[in-house]
């Protein structure tokens, strides 16, 4: 766990991003980092393992989240972790993610599928928008950890990053971070609506010092989500902080990940950033609903020659 540390405002003094060399990084990484065959679907499988598996729709349900948990707890189907050689290595989902007033169902699901260590994120703080007074933000962290939730998504308050008032955003998130006891706290950014990427890194930056765990690109509900360009520079953040305190934080892309080629990009970027501690999921999280679907459907292909159709393979 990251405990954070006193605000440092020098730590974002200077910050200057030149776009094109960032999206050249990425250029470079993409281009010369590709895996094929078996090693694919190792990759893959080392994917699921680190998707927060999500539903955030106004119309979930328990039987909704019924299926979200089994789903996260069997994510792959067995003849074909058979048939390759996986069935018997545990491979599971890092988490289910869900609004606040389903903790309670995802507790009692996993309680019966004998999964109750499977962790539970809660998106709360007044998701997606963040627009609410500070004392319900807290109230809804601390409620939701006495549900069951062992991780909070919260996301921060963008006016006061548009602002510049970084202090300001610093002691909000430090309160959240007292609000989340034993939880692990995830601060989403929203970078599509933080305006730059110097505010991106900034907002980084401050969420770390704060005392979050991961920072996690989005909400989904913005009109950009998680992109890779954004992604590195938040790596560089992580890296920094690293750098100054010792402290990893995990990192979270979430918002329009939809498929394998997807996830294996981000894969490669956090190995080429981070390291290789950054491509397992006590640090690293793939926020998505669809995603594991597509990845599946390659693992059948991968495992039988074929792809499949869509009827031959569970809703994810």
């Amino acid at each position: 766990m990251n405990k954070g540390c006193k605000f440092v405002p020098e730590w974002l003094d200077d910050v200057s991003i030149h776009l094109p060399s960032v999206e050249l990084r990425i250029e470079q990484l993409m281009a010369r980092r590709t895996v094929k065959k078996q090693w694919q679907a190792a990759w893959l499988l080392r994917a699921v393992t680190c998707i927060d598996l999500t539903t955030l729709s106004g119309d979930d349900t328990l039987s909704n989240v019924k299926r979200l948990c089994y789903k996260a707890v069997h994510p792959i189907r067995n003849d074909i972790l058979e048939g390759i050689g996986m069935a018997d290595k545990g491979i599971r989902c890092g988490a289910v993610c869900v609004y606040p007033a389903q903790v309670g169902n995802c507790v009692k699901e996993l309680r019966q599928l004998g999964a109750s260590d499977l962790p539970i994120a809660a998106v709360a703080t007044g998701f997606p928008s963040g627009q609410y007074h500070l004392k319900t933000r807290l109230l809804e962290i601390e409620e939701t950890v006495k549900d069951g939730a062992t991780e909070i998504d919260i996301v921060i308050n963008r006016s006061l990053a548009l602002a510049g008032d970084w202090r300001g955003l610093y002691e909000e998130l430090r309160a959240m971070r007292t609000a989340c006891g034993s939880a692990h706290m995830k601060s989403i950014l929203a970078i599509g609506e933080l305006g730059t990427m110097e505010n991106v890194y900034k907002a980084s930056m401050v969420a770390m010092m704060a005392g979050s765990d991961f920072i996690k690109t989005s909400t989904g509900k913005e009109a950009v989500n998680a992109t890779l360009p954004v992604g590195l520079v938040m790596a560089r953040a992580i890296w920094n902080y690293y750098e100054k305190t010792g402290n990893k934080v995990g990192f979270k892309p979430a918002g329009g990940i939809r498929t394998a080629k997807d996830a294996l990009c981000w894969l490669v970027l956090m190995k080429e950033e981070l390291g290789d501690d950054w491509v397992k999921n006590d640090l690293f999280r793939i926020g998505a609903s669809g995603l594991l679907s597509d990845i599946e459907r390659q693992l059948f292909h991968y495992y039988t020659g074929r792809y499949a159709a869509l009827a031959e393979l569970p809703m994810a």
